[in-house]
C-alpha cells in the first residue's frame, strides 16, 4: 500500500507542477509583452519548454502505472524512467540556450527594467518555488529531474529579484548575465549526474543502493546451498528493482527438504524488498547450460 502511495504521490506532484508551471508561462507571455520586455518573453519561451516537459512527464508517469500486459510483461514503470531521459535532456538543451544568451549579454550588454524584474522576480519566486516543493519529496527520478527544472527556475528569477534590487542602486550591465552563468553552471551539474543515474538504470546496471556481492554471500550461507551462477540485478525505474539466480543444491533427498531451502532463500532475499524475483534452484546431479558457458 504504501509503495501504490508513492506512485499516486508522483502523479499528483507533476500535476501540481505541470498547472502551476504552464499557468506562470501564460503570466509571463502576457506580461512581457505588455511591458516590452523581451528578456522575459524569452524567459517565457524557456518555461514553455519546462511547461512541455512537465505535461510530457504527467503522462508517461501515469502510463507507468499501468499493469502488466503481454505487450510489457514487466509492466509499464520503465516509461517513468524515459520521462526522466528526455527530461534531462531538455533541461540540458534549455541551459545551453540561457548560456548562449548570457554570453550575447556580455558582449552586447543592455539596460533592464528594475521595477518590472522585481515584480516578476517575486512572482517567479513564489510560483516555481512551491512547484519545486511539491516534487522535493519525490523518490523516482523523474520526478528528481524535474525538481531540477524547478529549482533552475527558481534560481533563475531570484537572480532576477537580486539583480533587480542592485540595478536600483547601481546601474551594472553585466551583473544579469554574469549571474546566470554561475547558476546555469551549477544546474547542469546536477542534472548532468541525474542523466547519469538515469542512463544507468535504462543501461539496466547495478544499482548501487543495495550490494550484488552481500546478496550472494548470504545466499551462499544458506543450508544445502553450494555455489550460486547467472546473478542478475537491475531496476526496472530506478525504485523497483530484479534480481534472479541460479543456486546449486546439494544433499536434497526429499521435497520437504527443498521446500525448507526455498522458504529460507525466500526469508534471506526478503528484506531487499525485490519488485521481482526468479530463483532456479539445481540439484548436486544437476549440470547447467549457462554455468558451463
Amino acid at each position: 500500500m504504501e509503495h501504490d502511495h508513492s506512485h499516486h504521490d508522483s502523479e499528483t506532484n507533476i500535476k501540481w507542477a505541470f498547472f502551476l508551471n504552464i499557468s506562470f508561462t501564460i503570466f509571463e507571455f502576457i506580461g512581457g509583452f505588455y511591458v516590452n520586455s523581451i528578456a522575459i518573453v524569452s524567459d517565457a519561451v524557456h518555461d514553455l519548454g519546462d511547461s512541455l516537459s512537465l505535461g510530457l512527464s504527467w503522462y508517461l508517469d501515469k502510463k507507468s502505472k499501468q499493469e502488466a500486459n503481454s505487450q510489457f510483461s514487466f509492466g509499464y514503470s520503465r516509461f517513468s524512467l524515459l520521462g526522466a531521459l528526455i527530461n534531462s535532456l531538455v533541461l540540458i538543451g534549455g541551459s545551453i540556450y540561457v548560456v548562449s544568451e548570457a554570453v550575447n549579454r556580455l558582449i552586447n550588454p543592455e539596460p533592464s527594467d528594475a521595477n518590472g524584474m522585481i515584480v516578476f522576480g517575486i512572482i517567479g519566486v513564489l510560483v516555481n518555488g512551491y512547484a519545486a516543493y511539491k516534487l522535493s519529496s519525490g523518490k523516482s527520478l523523474n520526478e528528481k529531474v524535474l525538481s531540477w527544472h524547478l529549482i533552475e527556475d527558481v534560481l533563475g528569477w531570484a537572480t532576477v529579484l537580486v539583480v533587480a534590487i542592485i540595478l536600483k542602486f547601481y546601474q551594472n550591465l553585466y551583473l544579469d548575465p554574469a549571474l546566470s552563468l554561475l547558476i546555469t553552471a551549477f544546474i547542469l551539474w546536477n542534472v548532468i549526474k541525474r542523466l547519469k543515474q538515469t542512463l544507468v538504470v535504462f543501461l539496466q546496471g547495478t544499482p548501487v543502493d543495495i550490494s550484488l556481492t552481500e546478496i550472494e554471500e548470504k545466499l551462499c550461507n544458506v543450508s544445502h546451498v553450494t555455489s550460486l551462477h547467472h546473478c542478475h540485478f537491475w531496476s526496472l525505474n530506478g525504485e523497483d528493482h530484479v534480481f534472479t539466480a541460479h543456486i546449486k543444491l546439494e544433499t536434497i533427498s526429499d521435497l520437504s527438504a527443498l521446500l525448507e531451502v526455498k522458504k529460507e532463500i525466500r526469508a534471506t532475499l526478503s528484506p531487499y524488498h525485490f519488485e521481482h524475483c526468479t530463483i532456479e534452484v539445481e540439484l548436486d546431479k544437476e549440470t547447467c547450460r549457462l554455468e558451463i558457458e
